[in-house]
């Protein structure tokens, strides 16, 4: 018995070194390509793109001109979903407010609003039109993104 403990012992301690071997290889190779200037530049350089993409982005998203011409298409489409469901015009009425649905910047409060100031059938039909109104967007917006990618 004392063989195999003593074997066992031996295989253990082997390993041991060998993984203190492999985490010392690693550690010194770490260093030597942080320490490379090459390497600072090129990470500096990812660095400095990765902001100024986000930059953009940002900027593209709370351009305030778009952001009042979307509030304005919002209000329009309400009041016209308003207009339409007074007439009785449910289909239309609903088809505009999916609309402001579509462009509103917190839609689940909005549907918290519709549920509570619609009439049950009306906010069924709406609720209905969501993921139609949602798939035409995603194509339109494909479209759009294909249109930009031609004129490059």
């Amino acid at each position: 018995m004392p063989c195999v403990r003593t074997v066992l012992g031996l295989l253990a301690a082997l390993a041991a070194c060998g993984a203190v071997a492999f985490l010392g290889y690693c550690v010194y190779f770490d260093r030597k390509r942080r320490g490379d200037p090459a390497f600072r530049r090129c990470l500096r350089d990812k660095r400095r793109a990765q902001q100024q993409k986000a930059a953009g982005r940002g900027a593209q998203l709370w351009d305030p001109a778009k952001n009042e011409k979307l509030q304005e298409l919002f209000l329009q489409e309400v009041q016209m979903g308003q207009l339409w469901l007074s007439r009785g015009e449910h289909q239309l009425g609903v088809e505009h407010l999916s609309n402001a649905l579509l462009v509103c910047g917190q839609p689940q409060e909005l549907l918290k609003v519709f549920k509570l100031t619609l009439p049950p059938q009306v906010f069924e039909m709406l609720l209905h039109k969501i993921p139609l109104i949602c798939q035409q967007f995603e194509a339109d917006m494909n479209e759009q993104e294909y249109l930009e990618d031609d004129r490059d």
